[in-house]
């Protein structure tokens, strides 16, 4: 599985975004899409995740009420609405592929087998 993210820039607070993360490949086999993201000094942590159905999201307390997950079908893209963005949501957002079908959508950065490069948000005055 290969992953593409885009979509970042640089926005005001407030403002919008929204990222989006192409599968390409054997996406057959994944499970689940998760957003993770890592502002400068800071470990990586996770924002939100999908199953590769869309029938089931999770989110970090951080981002809910102001992030949506979704996935669409046609096009295999994981897509991740941001609004009322604040400074702290700088980062480099990345999106990563979980594989293991057994597995409900996870949190876990170390659930995810596949990688896309990544994205990054700016959001200042």
């Amino acid at each position: 599985v290969q992953l593409q993210a885009s979509g970042g820039g640089l926005v005001q607070p407030g403002g919008s975004l929204r990222l989006a993360c192409a599968a390409f490949g054997s996406s057959a086999s994944t499970s689940g899409i998760g957003w993770f993201r890592q502002a400068p000094g800071k470990e990586r942590e996770f924002v939100a995740a999908t199953s590769w159905s869309g029938g089931s999201t999770r989110y970090a307390d951080s981002v809910k009420g102001r992030f949506t997950i979704s996935f669409d079908n046609a096009k295999n893209t994981v897509y991740l609405q941001m609004n009322i963005l604040k400074p702290e949501d700088t980062a480099v957002y990345y999106c990563a592929a979980d594989t293991d079908t057994s597995r409900p959508v996870t949190a876990l950065a170390v659930h995810y087998d596949y990688w896309g490069q990544g994205t990054l948000v700016t959001v200042s005055s």
